[in-house]
């Protein structure tokens, strides 16, 4: 659940001979212990398939390796799995029905990007709707949709791929990740001409991805008339439904939160079922900016992304901390959770 513990030791002695093996099933370079390589393991387990994406990286203690694990069975894929609110909800179908404009998903990494936008490619795959998506790597496989894998050193690179997909006329484009201008420009040329396009960017709320854009050297105008709403999200620990504990939040907590003296929520205890630590499974909080005529106007004037913040919440954006509020309220997360992860 993003938090890191020891699952077992083993000898020093067997960290080469380990890292090697790992390198070569993943299809990596063993003789190369020098720089950073990425790899793959294709493995069934229980007549399923499971991706494993490896990671080495050289330490002045040799090489540490790190696996990420896709198991597509126990994918959270889907708007219903994804635990949005009511008011969320809504916006987000709206989203999966505009016919063009581009829609942007931040926050940082392994906070569940690309599992909310296969949730919206989900939601829009219709026969007579051709989607087509860019990534780097796919994660997930869709029936009926074209994903193309990235491969830099055959040269299909973000960029190239899509030029080409725009010639094979998609509705919807899926960019993986927007990492460089170049790929900002296009992506945001292509929702000009029509074409709805979902992607993601690193920034750590919804209004700094306007100002992130302009950084990369998009002009204001035209970030202004391509974007259409802007997703920040957050994973936090579920607690744990066989050990949780009701109490009264204290007076300064409920300060802190906003919320009414004597409120009741749900704290952490600790059991067999989760490891002895109160929190089982995650799930989102989300902060949804539309963008507005008044905020495409602060956009163009180059407004501050706090000017753009205060604008949109006015307008009626939940902010991050307001979901997570909602979460403890609900008792499905924890105070702590949710004041480590929001501002």
């Amino acid at each position: 659940d993003g938090q890191l513990f020891n699952a077992f030791d083993f000898p020093k002695h067997l960290h080469p001979a380990v890292s090697s093996r790992m390198k070569i099933m993943s299809g990596m370079d063993i003789s190369e212990k020098r720089r950073p390589q990425d790899g793959r393991i294709l493995i069934k387990v229980l007549g399923r398939r499971v991706d494993l994406r490896v990671s080495s990286l050289p330490t002045i203690y040799g090489e540490k390796i790190v696996i990420r694990i896709l198991d597509q069975g126990n994918a959270m894929v889907g708007l219903t799995k994804l635990g949005l609110d009511a008011d969320d909800k809504m916006l987000v179908d709206q989203v999966c029905n505009a016919p063009y404009g581009i829609v942007l998903v931040t926050g940082p990494t392994g906070s569940g990007k690309s599992t909310t936008l296969y949730s919206v490619l989900e939601q829009i795959n219709k026969p007579e709707v051709n989607v087509v998506t860019v990534e780097d790597p796919v994660e997930y496989t869709i029936f009926g949709i074209g994903q193309v894998q990235v491969h830099e050193r055959a040269g299909l690179t973000f960029n190239s791929t899509l030029r080409s997909i725009l010639r094979q006329d998609p509705d919807k484009i899926m960019v993986g990740e927007i990492r460089d201008g170049e790929t900002a420009q296009l992506a945001i040329r292509a929702a000009l001409t029509g074409h709805l396009v979902l992607s993601t960017l690193h920034t750590n709320d919804a209004p700094s991805a306007a100002i992130r854009l302009i950084d990369m050297g998009i002009q204001p105008f035209l970030v202004s008339s391509s974007l259409l709403t802007v997703i920040a999200q957050r994973l936090v620990r579920n607690l744990c439904t066989a050990c949780k504990e009701e109490y009264e939040l204290p007076q300064k907590v409920a300060e802190t939160l906003d919320v009414p003296a004597g409120t009741r929520a749900f704290r952490p205890v600790g059991c067999n079922e989760c490891r002895g630590t109160g929190y089982r499974g995650r799930s989102a909080i989300f902060e949804i900016m539309s963008i507005t005529d008044t905020i495409r106007q602060l956009i163009v004037s180059g407004a501050s992304a706090d000017i753009l913040r205060k604008e949109a919440l006015d307008n009626g954006m939940k902010s991050l901390r307001k979901s997570g509020i909602r979460k403890i309220l609900e008792g499905r997360t924890s105070v702590e959770e949710v004041l480590t992860t929001t501002f």
